[in-house]
């Protein structure tokens, strides 16, 4: 019984995990042909590829990408430092005012993208604030904060609340206290946040689509949005895709390896 059970699990597992990738696979697959149509195998070939890194052939994709990575790192630094700064201050408050201002974080998380957009397109528009890059990367660091809160708020639960207070002891200043002291112990939850601030930007489309004004800035998401209206994707989509997972897995697995050997 014990065994059919066991063979049951797995093999939903594997399952969950067959439907979950199989689409990545066939994407990676067909990245490596011609063929402008995913499905139909002309052969074997890198020119997709090539294509993805000859200037002019693609500009506006390579604009696009350009844009969406610029924009992920901005809000991915900014949204990590105010996060960090945010998740110290709320850790220290008084157990009802540190409810209170958690409960406050968590309604942008549980809002839909498209309530987010709306009301900061809303916003831009009050304040006369013209719509481009800028308002972008505003509006990304807004809805990315949030989970950095979340990401660093556990690591300063799990360390030791007397190391600060010795650190001042011993002569640190509080910027020195927490330099030294505080962010080598919360660093995993920031590296963490940082992480989920770039996943979050890079994959945003409601908030931006929202923000991006009518002057001709494309992300991918919009990239690909205009795209699929116009009846079809551009094949160089499937190489930057493969490339995008390739790395973000080779990410994954030396974060993954650096903290088994912290343990």
């Amino acid at each position: 019984m014990n065994l059919l059970k066991k063979t049951l699990c797995q093999g939903y597992l594997w399952l969950l995990l067959l439907l979950l990738y199989s689409p990545i696979l066939i994407i990676m697959i067909f990245s490596f042909t011609e063929a402008k149509v995913m499905g139909n195998w002309t052969g074997f070939s890198f020119k997709l590829y090539e294509n993805l890194f000859v200037q002019g052939t693609h500009h506006s994709l390579t604009d696009a990408l350009i844009n969406t990575v610029s924009i992920a790192l901005i809000t991915a630094i900014t949204s990590t430092i105010l996060g960090t700064l945010t998740a110290i201050g709320i850790y220290n408050m008084k157990n009802r005012a540190r409810q209170a201002i958690l409960f406050v974080n968590n309604i942008p998380i549980l809002n839909g993208d498209i309530i987010i957009g709306i009301s900061l397109f809303l916003l831009f528009v009050s304040l006369g604030i013209k719509q481009g890059y800028f308002t972008v990367v505003l509006a990304h660091i807004t809805f990315c904060t949030p989970y950095v809160v979340l990401s660093v708020l556990p690591r300063l639960k799990q360390m030791n609340p007397n190391l600060y207070e010795a650190a001042l002891d011993l002569g640190a200043s509080p910027m020195q206290a927490l330099r030294k002291v505080i962010i080598p112990e919360i660093m995993p939850g920031m590296i963490a946040g940082f992480m989920l601030a770039i996943t979050l930007s890079v994959d945003d489309f409601a908030i931006t689509i929202f923000t991006i004004g009518n002057e001709g800035l494309e992300t991918l998401s919009t990239f690909i949005y205009a795209d699929a209206r116009k009846g079809g994707l551009t094949p160089e989509l499937r190489p930057l895709s493969t490339i995008i997972f390739v790395l973000v897995l080779a990410l994954l697995i030396v974060i993954n390896k650096r903290k088994k050997n912290e343990q």
